[in-house]
């Protein structure tokens, strides 16, 4: 044959987030980017799109600027075609249209610069997609992108249509968008590489002309469990470039851009809000998704199952952030310091700060720590830290760059997590305290501005979809290259026994009583039981401010085995200080009898085993790591040590109690395997209380922080104008 009667485009995504480690960069290296780059240069018949992530960029570009210079060589030869994308891989529709077309715009540049290429095409981070996408990627200066097919099956059309590319348009803007073959994704790299050709030979029969697309992680190729083994040590990959090679008369490996150059879209559409088909999935309830896997199970069998397949569809990735309100606190902190940034844009000229907070907020913005599907995601601690760490770095160079001074302290108040009600924010030149008094009057974000650590990054322990196969407890295939959504692996024995869950989110300030004889165990597997309605009730807030000092008192009437009460506790910031002072009065306690009452703390980022980051008592006492299991009697005072983030945190508190503190850990899927992360330490002073005259007893608390030298980007002048002493109520 004279003319090609097929074009294949093979699109990889090689991709590692913000935050992760640099030994997992480094091994992703060896494992999966260079070898592939080994072994696909000598095939000078093939091609491929590359798309490679912002964060990964620069540290190829630092740590192995030669694989970038050979990348470079292949560009120029029009082997590889480099796509370009968001810059720190941002999930789209999760970040506001601006930062849509900086990121965008940002990332298109950096490529053009560093390997001379004109960028046309996009990867579309997790395939997220809405349709008022369109209109920022195409002011972006994107052409073209890559989907996958479920998103245009859903939209009604045939698999047989699905070979080609289309073009969609909102507000007058157009973009060419290719399906990608989930089929291929099973296929490749886990079945023969015959079973791929025959595939395409199929598709080239029954309509000669067409383009089929291959989109996926190029960490498939080593990285993923036993493929290293799979696709280079036996001779996978080169089998399959060879078989691409042979058939190269009737397939032909072409770029996106060559394929939109080459071939008329096959016509027009408008594409529902939707991403891959396992994501849709991810996104629902965890009781939906047994609901779902049930049905699937019942009917995958049936003849008909194809065409009911194609009328199933999941969930929206937007409901990420209720699934996880962990992720919507991460959302949300975003959204602010976007809204600092965008006014700074408007009233400061030093474009230099501007810009460098500007990119510590696009780092923030990177996709993974906000979702969980098959592994990882928002149970990473590390890549939480991360993505707060840069919003705190940009905030308070936005604050410098809009003229602070070096002391200040202030109360605000919005619906700063977009739920329909008002939250309060008390700051100063040390500390960012978020507190939601209709949510139990708890703390549920506290910022160390020196260290750029949020310690309220926690995460409740909740069941999981997966959680049903650590129940069953057996490996399957755990020397088998195989796709990750089939993988059955434990990395530690009797995780089944682990699996504890959370009645609710893992805060600063839950107010508890609960019955008498709780013991540390029950507290730790969540079976302690309630004996009051304050933990999630709603507090009524007021704000009381003074030119050096700001309060926001609570108040709640509720009960405790029935017993009317009043819990009052206010929460104090001094300006310049690196202190929280707490006061809670309690009234309406009963004379005659003792009632359990407790406060609970949860620190995050604090990890377990190791040596540097202990507990101490008052007597600077080591109590042991981090994930010691303490129950302490008559103390007054504890301390949470983390050498290398160079800080300390102190639990004081004025009424002698006992003392509960465990660590938090989930049960949660990385790509290896099934294992048990720790995600904070949970502290919790707690006393038997009885009324005195008054039917009254009171405590003063200290959170107490101790930091080093600033590790993240500190202003010398950050401030927010004081506000005269005066006394606000929450509005609703």
């Amino acid at each position: 044959m004279n003319n090609p009667q097929i074009q294949l485009c093979l699109v990889l995504h090689n991709h590692q987030p913000v935050g992760n480690f640099d030994g997992v960069f480094e091994e992703a290296y060896q494992d999966s980017y260079l070898p592939f780059l080994n072994v696909f240069e000598p095939y000078a018949d093939l091609k491929i799109s590359l798309h490679t992530s912002g964060p990964l960029m620069q540290w190829l570009q630092t740590n192995h600027p030669d694989y970038l210079n050979r990348v470079a060589q292949l560009v120029e030869a029009g082997r590889i075609e480099i796509v370009g994308g968001a810059f720190y891989e941002a999930i789209l529709p999760m970040i506001p249209r601006r930062d849509r077309v900086g990121q965008i715009s940002k990332f298109s540049n950096w490529l053009e610069d560093r390997l001379c290429s004109k960028i046309n095409g996009m990867w579309m981070p997790e395939r997220v997609w809405e349709s008022c996408l369109t209109e920022s990627i195409a002011d972006a200066g994107i052409k073209y992108t890559v989907l996958d097919d479920y998103h245009f099956r859903r939209a009604g059309l045939k698999d047989e249509e699905l070979t080609g590319y289309f073009v969609t348009e909102d507000e007058g803007k157009t973009v060419c968008v290719f399906p990608g073959s989930e089929h291929l994704r099973y296929l490749i790299p886990f079945s023969e590489p015959e079973e791929t050709i025959n595939h395409c030979r199929s598709i080239a029969e029954r309509e000669p002309g067409s383009v089929i697309v291959f989109g996926d992680d190029g960490e498939k190729f080593g990285t993923w469990p036993n493929t290293k083994k799979h696709v280079y040590e036996d001779g996978w990959l080169e089998k399959f470039f060879q078989a691409l090679n042979d058939n190269k008369e009737w397939l032909r490996t072409s770029t996106l851009g060559e394929a939109v150059e080459s071939t008329p879209p096959r016509g027009k559409i408008y594409l529902p809000d939707a991403s891959y088909r396992e994501m849709t999935e991810w996104s629902m309830p965890v009781e939906r998704q047994v609901e779902h896997e049930e049905l699937v199970h019942q009917f995958e069998h049936d003849h008909r199952w194809q065409q009911i397949q194609t009328f199933m569809g999941g969930g929206f990735w937007r409901n990420f952030k209720v699934k996880y309100p962990e992720s919507n606190e991460m959302y949300s902190r975003m959204m602010y310091v976007s809204g600092l940034l965008q006014k700074a844009q408007e009233k400061s000229g030093n474009e230099e700060v501007i810009e460098k907070a500007q990119d510590h907020l696009y780092q923030g913005q990177c996709n993974c720590s906000y979702w969980h599907g098959a592994f990882g995601g928002i149970y990473l601690p590390h890549l939480r830290n991360a993505v707060y760490q840069h919003l705190l770095a940009a905030e308070n160079l936005l604050e410098n760059a809009i003229g602070r001074p070096a002391k200040w302290v202030e109360a605000t108040t919005d619906d700063y997590d977009f739920d329909g009600r008002h939250e309060v924010r008390l700051a100063n030149d040390k500390l960012v305290t978020w507190i939601s008094a209709h949510r139990g009057g708890q703390i549920y974000e506290l910022d160390l501005r020196e260290t750029g650590h949020n310690l309220g990054a926690t995460i409740q322990r909740r069941p999981e979809l997966y959680h049903a196969k650590v129940l069953q407890g057996e490996n399957e295939n755990p020397d088998e290259a195989a796709s990750i959504h089939d993988r059955i692996v434990f990395k530690q024995a009797n995780l089944d026994e682990r699996l504890q869950y959370d009645a609710r989110l893992r805060n600063i300030l839950i107010d508890h009583f609960w019955d008498d004889e709780v013991d540390v165990t029950s507290m730790q597997e969540g079976r302690a039981l309630e004996r009051g309605d304050f933990a999630d009730g709603e507090y009524t807030g007021t704000i009381r401010r003074n030119p050096d000092r700001i309060q926001m008192m609570m108040v709640r009437e509720g009960n405790a085995w029935g017993i009317p009460l009043t819990i009052k506790k206010g929460v104090t910031l001094n300006e310049g200080s690196s202190e929280l002072e707490i006061a809670y009065l309690i009234d309406g306690l009963p004379q005659d009898r003792d009632l359990h009452f407790g406060v609970e703390f949860n620190f995050a980022g604090l990890p377990d085993g190791q040596d540097d980051r202990f507990f101490s008592d008052q007597s600077g006492a080591n109590l042991g790591h981090l994930g010691t299991v303490l129950s302490l009697q008559d103390a007054q005072q504890i301390k949470l040590t983390d050498g290398w983030l160079d800080l300390a945190v102190g639990v004081e508190f004025d009424q002698a109690g006992d003392l509960f503190a465990y660590p938090i850990q989930t049960v949660s899927q990385s790509e290896s395997g099934f294992e048990l992360v720790h995600q904070s330490v949970c502290v919790q002073p707690h006393w038997m209380i009885r009324g005195d005259t008054n039917g009254r007893w009171a405590c003063r608390m200290k959170l107490v922080f101790q930091t080093g030298l600033a590790q993240v980007e500190t202003p010398d002048d950050n401030t927010i104008a004081t506000n005269h002493s005066s006394s606000q109520t929450i509005a609703e």
